[in-house]
């Protein structure tokens, strides 16, 4: 009985400390200190900003699909809300790690965020 307290209490403080961690991820993704000025991305970003909301054409397949979130730095939406694209790594043969993440309607999005280390961390798009 009481080992089973213990794993009890255990489990309630590791999920409290998941959640902090993912509200501390999120909160980071929307403070102003975690913000980049468009004319702070790397030209290859702003070239891709621009084609966001142009509505294309993009140079990579997998631009424009659904981006799911899983790593909950972002702040929580519904499935299909964010859209990720592709910037391009001139240094890399593949995509490399450098993304735009978008929510919203496709050309107008309500909010982007630019990561250059594949999702680890994110820093909000001030146009």
């Amino acid at each position: 009985m009481r080992v089973g307290i213990l794993k009890l209490a255990l489990t309630g403080l590791l999920l409290a400390g998941a959640v902090v961690g993912v509200q501390a991820r999120q909160q980071a993704a929307m403070d102003p200190a975690a913000s980049v000025p468009l004319s702070g991305l790397p030209a290859q970003g702003r070239e891709t900003y621009q084609r966001i909301h142009q509505g294309g054409p993009f140079p990579y397949e997998k631009d424009g699909v659904v981006f799911g979130n899983r790593e909950r730095i972002l702040p929580a939406q519904k499935r299909g809300y964010y859209r990720e694209y592709t910037v391009k790594s001139p240094e890399t043969r593949n995509r490399g790690a450098q993304r735009i993440v978008c929510g919203g309607p496709a050309t107008v999005p309500d909010a982007c965020f630019y990561t250059a280390d594949h999702y680890a961390s994110f820093r909000r798009i001030v146009p």
